[in-house]
């Protein structure tokens, strides 16, 4: 972050960079002018907000009826 503190969240919060080679995984590019991370290949995106607050991936949110 610009203040100089770094996060580090588990992997497994995101399935799609679990399974990505670490090749695939250092393909990233800041987007939204900082706020965000994406990686074209994978087809990701992470917020620094959503890093910030904890939240994974949501895309495979299992709805209850």
């Amino acid at each position: 972050l610009t203040d100089g503190r770094r996060i580090s969240i588990p992997l497994a919060y995101f399935p799609r960079l679990l399974n990505a080679t670490p090749d695939q995984r250092e393909e990233y590019l800041i987007s939204g002018g900082g706020t965000g991370l994406h990686w074209d290949e994978l087809d990701e995106d992470i917020s620094v907000k959503s890093l910030l607050l904890g939240i994974g991936d949501r895309t495979q949110l299992i709805q209850k009826t």
